[in-house]
């Protein structure tokens, strides 16, 4: 189909097309329809596949100009957007829909004449991106990181055994309990309540902070207590409410830890002969995480001044797109109704934080993937075989296997994550880093600034 375009672009990184569909196209489409429809049709006095296009306009005129004026302009858009010579800031972004402007009409003896209006990938320059000074914070495995993860896996390689009936639960036994929290009247159940919960007192793994609550009670027995839930409670209905808990402790355990010897490295793994070896492994383990954060928040700091040299605007579909993302992983995280943390996180400064955060992820991957682009940053075949290699070699398996687990859409996020390696080693090569302020360990491998 021959068809003139016109690119207009707008404000917020919106674009409208203008389009014209020759009239001859625009009735030679229409008539294909009409024999269609003449196949398919079943009209009293006519047999069907036998009904006269004449009489079909006669009845159905206005309908089958408006069915064929949307089926011309769908295909019209699907054969625009399926040019791969389109440029990339000329193509509507996933998650935004070509929205149809004004009344278009349908006249055979004139072209058809439409527009519409979508977000594209917002257009950036970038500004001073090399010579820049930057300080990050930074950090190094002490003691106490290999003692804690010490301590984690003597938790994983505990006995867990049931307590005497007459035992009261305390901080770092393992629990199991229903519980119901109920409506405002405090008679009525809520939505909010389960049976079988398991969790151990004051690992904080317990969103709902029964922790102190269940405490010194027994097994089999029962507890009725007005809960003040936070005012950012994942549960929206309970956010800032008093409500009635009742609890039932179904089950009460505790664990007997191994004791930290040689023993217990060598259950860990038969490769450890004796505890030091453990110890070897897991500060090797811990430093290696430590690298990959560190260049995080290298590039975090670097991007930082980057971005303010480089400001975007945003189309609001994308950042809409960005947050819900986000909102669907906390939800998995939590095994909770993507819904209600949609409705927590829209309300006041969480919102907010998140509109923010979000914003601040985008222009960062539009810096780097610009860049990438105008550095021209490509990878090659063989560099895609030694990152085969060096996945092998950190789990201890064979390149061969390693392939198994990669096909062609893999293949190709592996190549970006290349790209944006190599993208990263330049940025750090042309602007001087250093450390700046120490923290510890944990705080600087779960920080999220």
């Amino acid at each position: 189909m021959a068809i003139n375009k016109e690119i207009k672009r707008l404000e917020k990184s919106n674009i409208q097309m203008n389009i014209t569909v020759p009239k001859e196209d625009v009735k030679e489409r229409y008539n294909d329809m009409l024999k269609e429809y003449s196949k398919s049709l079943q009209i009293p006095g006519f047999r069907k596949g036998h009904v006269p296009k004449e009489v079909l306009e006669r009845k159905f005129a206005e309908a089958l100009k408006g069915e064929a004026m949307g089926r011309i302009m769908e295909s019209t858009l699907q054969d625009v957007f399926k040019d791969e010579s389109m440029p990339r800031n000329e193509r509507p972004l996933p998650y935004s829909t070509p929205e149809l402007q004004g009344e278009p009409q349908l006249d055979f003896e004139k072209d058809l004449e439409f527009s519409v209006v979508y977000d594209v990938l917002p257009e950036i320059k970038i500004g001073q991106w090399k010579g820049l000074k930057v300080e990050h914070p930074y950090a190094e495995v002490d003691k106490k990181d290999i003692d804690k993860e010490l301590d984690e896996i003597r938790e994983r390689n505990a006995i867990v055994m049931d307590k005497d009936d007459s035992a009261a639960a305390k901080k770092g036994d393992v629990v199991t309990i229903d519980y119901v929290v109920y409506n405002e009247d405090g008679e009525t159940p809520s939505n909010v309540q389960r049976r079988d919960f398991a969790f151990t007192l004051g690992s904080n793994t317990n969103v709902f902070q029964f922790d102190d609550d269940i405490t010194g009670m027994k097994k089999g027995t029962d507890k009725d207590f007005q809960k003040k839930f936070a005012d950012d409670f994942f549960e929206p209905e309970l956010a800032g409410k008093t409500r009635k808990v009742k609890i039932t402790l179904t089950s009460l355990k505790e664990k007997k830890l191994p004791d930290l010897d040689d023993d217990l490295a060598q259950d860990v793994d038969e490769k450890f002969k004796t505890l030091d070896d453990l110890k070897n492994s897991i500060k090797e383990r811990l430093e290696k995480q430590l690298e990959f954060r560190l260049r995080e928040k290298k590039l975090s700091e670097l991007l930082k001044q980057i971005m303010e040299n480089s400001p975007v605007t945003l189309p609001e579909s994308m950042i809409k797109a960005e947050v819900e993302g986000r909102m669907r992983q906390l939800a998995r995280y939590y095994n909770a109704n993507v819904e209600a943390i949609q409705q927590m996180m829209a309300i006041g400064e969480k919102g907010k934080e998140w509109r923010e955060m979000s914003e601040k992820a985008l222009h960062s991957r539009l810096i780097i993937e610009t860049l990438m682009e105008d550095q021209k940053i490509e990878v090659s075949d063989d560099e895609v075989e030694k990152e085969f290699e060096s996945i092998a070699s950190a789990n201890g398996a064979s390149v061969e296997e390693v392939k198994k687990h990669y096909d062609e859409n893999a293949v190709f996020y592996l190549k970006e994550d290349i790209r944006e390696k190599k993208m990263t080693d330049i940025l750090f090569a042309e602007n001087n880093l250093k450390p700046g302020k120490k923290e510890n360990y944990l705080d600087f491998m779960t920080d999220n600034g």
